[in-house]
């Protein structure tokens, strides 16, 4: 099992490499320093002194990636890349172009983050698991046909009706919960519980129609006819055998997106005025603010990774069957 952590780790790295690469040849580019101080600057014509002055101001105006007029290792060092994209392996994120920390930016926004995700992601998994469950045991009837047209019609409906609907039907018409905002400690419960119900609704159609598939392939095997055989219910088939042997499959759309839990959602957040990561990406790329679309490129990568690996870990747990070397 550790061999196998190791090499899968190992083969993150040009992975890791790759999306790096790619994200600076976007950013810097394609569009050179100079395109970028005019479009933060957000003026027609903009003289080259306050281009000049803004690339020095957020290191810029140094070389891409190789600076021949530097010594020794600073030639590759004392270069853009290195400053803004090298350093991001060791998750030094640097600076936003107004200045603040970035690290210290996430660190604050993760919480309000997690705050949404995390019971969005619990419950949502136990109603989705419920319903697809209930759909499995009633196959083939008029429940499970309606039931599974519902699904497709939620599926159908965008996120944004969820959330525009929400908000009017619950905050402006019925007055139950404010419509947006966040505070912090106890009193954040108000401003959270429309977005985690909104995200749990809208989850209940594709997550109940894959949980429903994936329950009634497990069904038309050989082990659940030779357990019904064996004169055990229904529900007893369901639980004890289909659902326990249906965990691998419920662990790959699972546990792969527990990491990108810290990431928040950019249309949830943004919508609810809620200070999150997804919010920021947000308003970094309303900012133009190139440093912290850049950290959040790369964090996203790391954490995507890490759910794959956190995946493949998780199978030996599921099912004895499978071995790691």
């Amino acid at each position: 099992m550790f061999a196998y952590i190791i090499r899968r780790v190992l083969y993150a790295v040009p992975i890791l490499i790759g999306v790096n690469v790619l994200t600076f040849a976007l950013f810097f580019v394609v569009n050179s320093p100079d395109d970028m101080a005019r479009m933060h600057l957000g003026t027609k014509h903009v003289k080259q002194e306050a281009i000049d002055k803004w690339k020095q101001a957020r290191g810029y105006d140094k070389p891409l990636f190789y600076n021949p007029g530097a010594r020794g290792l600073e030639k590759f060092t004392d270069t853009i890349f290195f400053d803004k994209s090298a350093r991001l392996f060791a998750f030094d994120f640097g600076k936003a172009d107004d200045g603040r920390s970035i690290s210290y930016d996430i660190r604050q926004r993760m919480l309000p983050s997690l705050a949404i995700a995390i019971p969005v992601f619990v419950v949502g998994i136990l109603v989705n698991i419920t319903f697809a469950l209930l759909l499995a045991f009633f196959r083939a009837t008029y429940l499970d046909v309606w039931g599974v047209i519902l699904c497709v019609i939620l599926m159908s409906i965008s996120s944004l009706f969820y959330i525009i609907g929400g908000q009017y039907l619950i905050s402006k018409l019925m007055h139950l919960v404010p419509i947006s905002g966040y505070d912090s400690g106890l009193s954040s419960v108000k401003f959270l519980i429309l977005p985690v119900l909104i995200g749990i609704v809208s989850g209940i159609g594709s997550g109940t129609r894959w949980y429903r598939t994936i329950f009634l392939e497990e069904i038309g095997k050989d082990y659940v006819r030779t357990a019904r055989a064996k004169g055990l219910s229904e529900l007893a088939v369901l639980f004890r055998h289909v659902l326990r042997n249906a965990l691998i499959p419920i662990l790959t759309g699972a546990v792969v997106v527990i990491p990108l839990l810290f990431m928040g959602s950019l249309l949830t957040e943004s919508f609810f005025g809620i200070p999150g990561l997804g919010s920021y990406t947000i308003d970094a790329i309303q900012n133009q603010d190139f440093a912290i679309v850049r950290a959040m490129v790369f964090l996203g990568s790391v954490l995507y990774i890490l759910g794959l690996l956190l995946t493949d870990i998780s199978y030996t747990i599921a099912d004895p069957r499978i071995r790691l070397s």
